[in-house]
């Protein structure tokens, strides 16, 4: 279902990103060598499928940009409860997520709506229209009001008509699954936001690819190498194994007493002699 600009709605709710405001928390030779080859093969596939409990929802879709000229491009944020401390930092990808998208977003941090440090699902989508249209005169802003209070969070929005087509149900649940993968991580908080936005707008604006054609190239690139190491090995282990019965060869007539060389030679040269033939 597209969201218009008259229907605002909460994205979803959480806990605690954090203990406390601020920074996170500190926080055989040829056995051997399948082995390797096995665990790198399984380490490169895992790290190009990834983790099925932080996967990203696909892109199905080819958005375009919002034409130029759709926004009067504003400032990027309101920060109430004193989180920001670099600028930069937080901005750096919410301007990358306009420059993709021609969506200009706009981030606004509380923790009481009125006073009310515990407010309901409507009244934050009714404080995110609001503000929308006491911050910008123009249809193209994706406005992110993200409440934070006693170990809870609650993230809603509202946007502009003409954000819809980039900032669809799809788009949504995509910056949605960003936000739960980053949530928990040690980013500071301008780099968490200033993350959520880049990686979204760079996922939005392109077809997800299937990653399978790429693994199956790894897999096979490590088969090849698997077996490269098997013959070389197989091959080294022979030229040993032949040098070692060289020089076995070689201590046996080494350590052989002279005197037995002559007997034996005379020996034959009896033998030589004595028959009649």
């Amino acid at each position: 279902m597209i969201i218009h600009r008259s229907h605002p709605r909460m994205i979803f709710t959480g806990g605690h990103r954090r203990p406390y405001l601020g920074h996170g928390p500190g926080c055989g030779g040829t056995t051997v060598l399948l082995v390797l080859a096995v665990v790198v093969a399984v380490f490169i596939f895992g790290s190009l499928t990834g983790n099925p409990s932080s996967e990203i929802g696909k892109s199905t879709v080819q958005r375009e940009p919002l034409p130029a000229g759709t926004v009067q491009e504003t400032g990027y944020y309101t920060d109430t409860i004193g989180w920001i401390t670099d600028q930069n930092a937080l901005t750096s990808g919410m301007k990358d997520f306009y420059r993709r998208t021609g969506v200009q977003p706009y981030l606004y941090l509380l923790d009481n709506i009125d006073g009310n440090d515990s407010p309901s699902v409507t009244q934050l989508s009714s404080f995110a229209e609001d503000q929308y249209d006491t911050l910008f005169s123009d249809e193209g802003h994706f406005l992110l009001v993200f409440w934070e209070h006693n170990n809870n969070w609650a993230v809603g929005y509202h946007m502009g008509s003409t954000v819809s087509s980039v900032m669809d149900d799809e788009a949504l649940g995509i910056l949605e699954d960003y936000f739960n993968r980053y949530y928990y991580s040690d980013l500071d908080e301008e780099e968490f936001f200033s993350t959520v936005f880049e990686k979204t707008g760079e996922r939005i604006m392109s077809v997800t690819r299937s990653p399978w054609p790429t693994v199956l190239l790894v897999l096979g690139i490590a088969a090849g190498v698997t077996a490269l190491i098997f013959l070389g090995y197989s091959w080294w282990k022979k030229a040993k194994e032949k040098k070692q019965k060289e020089l076995e060869l070689t201590k046996q007539i080494l350590e052989t007493p002279l005197e037995t060389f002559g007997d034996q030679e005379a020996e034959d040269r009896a033998k030589k002699y004595d028959d009649p033939s």
